[in-house]
C-alpha cells in the first residue's frame, strides 16, 4: 500500500496548498521540479536514455477551472482516474511476475472502494506514482498529460456559463489549434484503425489477464467522453448539471458488478458521444487515438512474450505510429462506421437517455474487431467468426438497400461506390437479359444493397482498389445484360416478391398479364394448355458456387 498512502498523501498536500491564493502556476512548477529531481537521482542503468520532451501548461483563458468549480464531482474523479493510469503502468513494469489477483483484486478494490468514493481535490502528480514507468517511458507519459489536458480545457470551455456557444465552439477550436503545435506530443487527429491496438504480437494481453482493471479503464474512456453529452445537450444549467450527476452516477452502477456491466469494447466517440464528435470531430479522434493507446502500452507491458529489453522500443514505436497522419490511417467515414458496427451496447450504453438496466452486449468478453474479413467481430480467441457473426447492426435502423442516403447518425457511403443510381429492382430495368437471368441478377443486387448498406463492409471495400473495383464492374455488366447465367431463383418469397411488383410503363405496346396484387387481370383469356418447349441448355454460371457469406476482405493496406 506504499502507493497508496503516497497518492492520499499528495492529494491531501495539494488540497492544502491549494487554499492559498495564486497556488495553481506555483504547483504546476513545482511538480515538473520535483519529477525531475526525482529522475536525475535515480536512473535506470538498464534503460536510462535522453528525453527533450518538456512539459507545457493550460493555454490561457477566463474559462479555466470552470468544469472544477461548478461540476467538482466529476472533476474530483478524473483526478483518480489519473491515479488508476499510473499504478497500472507502474505495477506493470516493476512486478511483470505477480499474480493477476495484484491488480484485479488488490489495487481494483482500493480504487473502487476507497479512491473513487472519497477522490483527491485536485490532480496528482502522476511522475510520484509511476516513477519506474516514468523513467522507462517519459516521452509516452507526457504524450497522456498533453491530451489529458486537452479533455480538461474543452470540459473547462463548456461548464463555463458566462460564454455564449458561439463562443464556446471559438475557445474549443483555439484549443485544438493550442494542443497541435506540439507535435512531438499530439496525438493525430486522423482516425486508426483497431489493427494498431488489436492486431500487434503483443495485442490483448491486457484484457485477457486482467478482465475487471481493463473493464474499469475502459469504463473510465466511457465517462471521459460521455460528460461531454450533457455538456452540449443541456439547454440551461440545470439540464447541464442535472446531465452531469446522472452520467456520473451510471459510471458508478457501471463497476460496482464488476466486469458484468463494464464496456466489452474500448467506448469510441462517435457511438457514446454523437454529438461532441459531429461538433469537434478532430478532438474526436484525438481522443479515441489517445485512448487505444493506452490500451497499446497495457499490452505491452503486460505481454510477458515481449523481452523486457525491447519494451521501450515498442512504445516508442506505438507512439509515433500515433502521432503520424499515415501509419494504419482510415478516412472518417470508415472510423464512424466502424463505431457504429461495433455496437453501443458493447461500450458501456449511451449517455443520455438510458434505461435503468443496461443494455445486453452483443459480443463475448475479450472479443476483438476483426482486420481481414468480413466478419466483422470474432470471439476471445481472435479468430474470425463465420459469416457476419457477432456483428452487431441493431444500431443502424434505418439504411435500407434502396435508400439513397443512410439514417441519422451513419457513416456516409464512401466516394465511388454509390450504386443507389443504378436501378435494378425490376426485370424491366434489364432489358438484355432473359427472365432467368433478370431474375438471378436481381437477387445478385439485392444482396450487393444489403451488403453495402453496411457501413463497416462498405468502409472494407472502398479501402481495397481491386475488390472496389470488381465489385463495381459486376454491377456495371449486370445493369447492361451482360451476366449470361439461366439459374433461375428457388426461394418461393423471393419469387413471389419480384411478380408482385408494379409493373412499368408499356414501352414496347405490349400489355402485361397480371396485376400489382400478382392476380390476373381484368377479364383474362385462359390459355390453352400447351406442351412445354424444351429449353435450351443453361450456361455455366460464372458464380455458381460461390460462398458470398464467407467473401474475405483482403486487409487494409
Amino acid at each position: 500500500m506504499k502507493h497508496h498512502a503516497a497518492g492520499i498523501s499528495i492529494s491531501r498536500s495539494i488540497t492544502t496548498r491549494t487554499r492559498r491564493s495564486g497556488s495553481q502556476t506555483l504547483l504546476a512548477a513545482a511538480a515538473v521540479a520535483l519529477a525531475g529531481v526525482s529522475m536525475a537521482l535515480s536512473p535506470s542503468r538498464a534503460f536510462a536514455q535522453w528525453s527533450t520532451t518538456y512539459e507545457q501548461f493550460y493555454l490561457p483563458g477566463s474559462s479555466n477551472w470552470q468544469f472544477r468549480h461548478n461540476y467538482p464531482a466529476g472533476d474530483r474523479l478524473f483526478n483518480a482516474f489519473d491515479y488508476g493510469h499510473a499504478i497500472l503502468y507502474e505495477r506493470l513494469w516493476t512486478e511483470p511476475n505477480a499474480a493477476a489477483s495484484l491488480l484485479e483484486e488488490k489495487e481494483y478494490n482500493f480504487i473502487t472502494r476507497e479512491l473513487l468514493v472519497h477522490p483527491p481535490n485536485l490532480p496528482l502528480e502522476e511522475a510520484a506514482i509511476e516513477v519506474a514507468y516514468a523513467k522507462l517511458a517519459p516521452e509516452a507519459k507526457m504524450m497522456f498529460d498533453w491530451a489529458h489536458l486537452l479533455h480538461r480545457q474543452i470540459y473547462d470551455a463548456w461548464a463555463d456559463e458566462r460564454l455564449t456557444v458561439p463562443q464556446k465552439d471559438a475557445r474549443v477550436q483555439q484549443l485544438i489549434r493550442y494542443y497541435k503545435t506540439r507535435k512531438d506530443l499530439a496525438f493525430s487527429s486522423v482516425p486508426k484503425s483497431m489493427e494498431l491496438m488489436e492486431g500487434q504480437p503483443y495485442s490483448l494481453a491486457f484484457r485477457r489477464k486482467y478482465p475487471k482493471f481493463n473493464g474499469l479503464i475502459w469504463a473510465y474512456h466511457w465517462l471521459q467522453i460521455g460528460l461531454y453529452e450533457p455538456l452540449l445537450a443541456g439547454r440551461n444549467k440545470d439540464e447541464r448539471q442535472t446531465g452531469v450527476i446522472a452520467t456520473v452516477a451510471r459510471f458508478r452502477q457501471m463497476i460496482e458488478n464488476p466486469p458484468s456491466n463494464m464496456p466489452r469494447l474500448m467506448p469510441m466517440s462517435p457511438a457514446v458521444a454523437p454529438l461532441f464528435t459531429a461538433r469537434y470531430p478532430e478532438a474526436a479522434i484525438i481522443f479515441d487515438n489517445l485512448h487505444a493507446m493506452h490500451d497499446v502500452i497495457s499490452d505491452i507491458l503486460a505481454n510477458p512474450a515481449l523481452p523486457r529489453g525491447q519494451k521501450r522500443a515498442a512504445i516508442m514505436l506505438a507512439a509515433g505510429r500515433y502521432r503520424d497522419n499515415v501509419s494504419f490511417a482510415m478516412t472518417p467515414q470508415e472510423w464512424m462506421g466502424m463505431a457504429a458496427g461495433m455496437g453501443i451496447a458493447n461500450m458501456g450504453g449511451p449517455v443520455r437517455g438510458f434505461l435503468a438496466g443496461f443494455p445486453q452486449p452483443t459480443v463475448e468478453r475479450g472479443a476483438v474487431v476483426a482486420h481481414g474479413s468480413m466478419s466483422g467481430m470474432s470471439g476471445a480467441t481472435g479468430k474470425a467468426a463465420a459469416g457476419m457473426a457477432g456483428m452487431d447492426h441493431s444500431n443502424m435502423a434505418g439504411m435500407t438497400p434502396s435508400a439513397g442516403a443512410p439514417a441519422q447518425g451513419q457513416a456516409a457511403p464512401a466516394k465511388g461506390m454509390d450504386h443507389s443510381g443504378m436501378d435494378m429492382g425490376s426485370k424491366t430495368n434489364m432489358p438484355g437479359m432473359s427472365a432467368a437471368n433478370r431474375d438471378h441478377a436481381a437477387q445478385m443486387t439485392a444482396m450487393h444493397n444489403a451488403m453495402m448498406s453496411d457501413p463497416v463492409i462498405r468502409a472494407r471495400v472502398n479501402a481495397n482498389p481491386s475488390l472496389k473495383r470488381m465489385m463495381h464492374d459486376m454491377m456495371a455488366n449486370m445493369a447492361s445484360g451482360a451476366v449470361t447465367t439461366a439459374r433461375p431463383s428457388k426461394d418461393a418469397t423471393a419469387r413471389k416478391a419480384m411478380t408482385t411488383r408494379k409493373p412499368a410503363a408499356r414501352s414496347t405496346g405490349t400489355r402485361r398479364a397480371t396485376s400489382t396484387s400478382g392476380v390476373a387481370a381484368k377479364k383474362p383469356v385462359k390459355a390453352p394448355a400447351k406442351p412445354v418447349a424444351k429449353k435450351p441448355a443453361p450456361k455455366p454460371d460464372p458464380m455458381a458456387g460461390m460462398d458470398h457469406s464467407k467473401m474475405p476482405m483482403p486487409p487494409k493496406k
